[in-house]
């Protein structure tokens, strides 16, 4: 018997022995542990592509945002084109002017 009255456990001082249970809840906690520290460390960019400049045109004489639209995304449907246009700009109207640089949507 030990100083407190309780039988000495076998096999060294101070070891701790778990369950099958305790095994299980340490397992858990640990891996619970690694994943959260991977989604913390894990880059953002890694995530998504890395966002590329944006795409400009400058408007010609006698250019309208439809001729802009197909000279910029041939094979394109220009009225959504020209619609991304005038809200990347933001146009009120259909209006633009010679030498005004404009932002293009991205191409799919």
């Amino acid at each position: 018997m030990g100083p407190t009255g309780y039988p000495r456990a076998s096999g060294g001082a101070g070891r701790l022995r778990l369950t099958r249970r305790g095994r299980l809840v340490v397992t858990v906690l640990l891996l619970l542990l690694v994943a959260g520290l991977a989604a913390v460390l894990s880059p953002a960019s890694r995530a998504a592509d890395p966002a590329r400049p944006a795409e400009t045109a400058v408007v010609l004489p006698g250019d309208t945002l439809w001729s802009v639209a197909e000279r910029h995304r041939p094979g394109g449907r220009p009225f959504a084109v020209i619609d991304e246009i005038r809200r990347l700009n933001g146009l009120e109207d259909h209006t633009v002017h010679p030498g005004q640089r404009l932002i293009l949507p991205a191409r799919r």
